[in-house]
């Protein structure tokens, strides 16, 4: 049977408890500073999280446009310097380094092989730089212009340090500008000074160092983001799984006191066979309870509207005889389904401990209001006679289980108001507001002692 099934068969019958079905709550206890409802209640997760892997696809992207872009201006000087070159040797070279460019490219747009093919275009032009004198007609003829190799410079430094580890990238920064830096004094090197050679060296070093201390600065940070998001997940995940084990300990506890602890008080007290026939009665529906508590959690977005939630609250009154209801401002309003069933269940408790342990009363009132929150606040009174928090026992599991973890569970607040001879006043609210500030008739200590771990005889 499921847990819906079983909560519509009780809209039914009076006077019968229904299960809780809670979901993450947002704040447990009226001592709590403050609720975190992204932790567990419905959390949201960054869109966009900045990660290691996102990085690495940035990074080697915008190299791989820098590269196309480089690529497009050297070669118009590229095919005026084929003239002076051996075609045999020259051109393929050029189209292997053109076309592990373009390899690179199309790494980097399906995310595969993307090291692989920076390492590719790494090797490619430094090999082509070492052969260059190699491949002239005229060793001796001084070239025109820098070698067409020159705009390449910084796309090779950076598909290095895109590729290598940072010792052998740094060691890549500085062999491939020095390298282009002694072609440059070479005929077939345009036979610049040496001045100018060294300033294009120190030039595209500088560049290359660049790019490389962003590119391994960059992979540090995101490295040690990842790491304090996975180390943030197994601290979440070991929350859920306290709150989830705290969750069901509340609503076991609160069974054994709404059904199982009444059912076996009530077969104790047989007398007669119509009281056997209701104590069979309550244990069948006890049995049924603690079925539906080892199944699954009902965790679904349902809601339900606060005017029905008060009707149900008016029927469990009106099996009382003895209670009077009031509603105020409810049109519209909604709350979560798992929240209306904390807060119907609290409040029959409530209503029950009133009629069981506050004697005469001259009025009992329960009053269903909406609140500044979108939610309802439901206030149960009487004008009974009160009890003394300070001298409660500490088994009791009433006001402690039943009424306050139940309804923190479901991330809402219950407050309690007695003092001898002045009645008792239990105000539930859902949701909980950010602070919770409730006037109370008695002290602060002695209302937190009754609310989380004393009871007032059988409250």
């Amino acid at each position: 049977m499921s847990k819906r099934a079983a909560r519509q068969g009780d809209q039914h019958s009076q006077g019968t408890m229904v299960s809780t079905t809670t979901q993450p709550f947002t704040a447990v206890g009226d001592d709590a500073h403050e609720a975190d409802g992204s932790l567990l209640g419905r959390v949201r997760h960054p869109l966009n999280p900045i990660s290691h892997a996102q990085i690495e696809i940035v990074l080697s992207r915008s190299v791989a446009g820098v590269a196309v872009i480089f690529a497009m201006q050297s070669a118009p000087l590229m095919l005026e310097q084929l003239e002076s070159r051996k075609a045999a040797f020259g051109v393929p070279i050029a189209i292997l380094l053109g076309l592990t460019i373009v390899i690179f490219v199309v790494a980097t747009l399906i995310r595969r092989g993307i090291r692989t093919a920076a390492a590719a275009v790494a090797a490619v032009y430094l090999a082509a730089l070492f052969v260059w004198p190699l491949l002239m007609i005229d060793p001796t003829a001084v070239l025109e212009s820098k070698p067409w190799l020159w705009y390449l410079c910084s796309v090779a430094t950076s598909c290095a340090a895109i590729a290598l580890p940072l010792f052998w990238a740094a060691a890549y920064t500085v062999v491939a500008p020095i390298t282009f830096g002694l072609l440059r004094v070479l005929p077939s090197g345009g036979e610049a000074e040496n001045l100018l050679a060294v300033l294009d060296t120190c030039y595209a070093m500088l560049l290359g160092g660049t790019v490389l201390i962003i590119i391994y600065v960059l992979r540090e940070a995101t490295a040690k983001v990842d790491t304090a998001q996975s180390n943030a997940l197994a601290k979440y995940s070991v929350a859920v799984r306290h709150h989830a084990t705290e969750v069901e300990r509340v609503e076991v506890d609160s069974i054994v006191h709404d059904t199982v602890l009444a059912t076996l008080l009530s077969a104790a007290g047989v007398r007669n066979a119509r009281g056997a026939e209701l104590a069979a009665a309550m244990a069948r529906s006890a049995i049924i309870r603690l079925q539906e508590a080892n199944g699954e959690r009902n965790l679904d977005d349902a809601t339900v509207s606060v005017a029905k939630l008060a009707a149900r609250i008016r029927s469990a009154a009106a099996s009382t005889g003895v209670f009077t209801v009031t509603e105020l401002c409810l049109d519209g309003l909604s709350i979560p389904e798992h929240a209306a069933e904390a807060l119907y269940s609290a409040s029959v408790q409530a209503m029950v401990n009133s009629v069981q342990h506050a004697g005469p009363a001259q009025s009992r009132n329960v009053t269903v209001s909406g609140n500044d929150q979108s939610g309802c606040t439901i206030e149960i009174s009487d004008t009974g006679r009160g009890f003394d928090v300070s001298s409660v026992a500490s088994a009791r599991l009433g006001l402690r289980v039943s009424i306050h973890d139940r309804v923190a569970a479901a991330g809402g607040v219950a407050v309690l108001r007695t003092s001898i001879g002045r009645g008792t006043t239990i105000t539930i609210t859902w949701p909980r507001a950010d602070e919770a500030d409730e006037p109370i008739a008695v002290s602060a200590a002695e209302a937190m002692g009754a609310l989380s771990g004393r009871d007032a005889g059988g409250k």
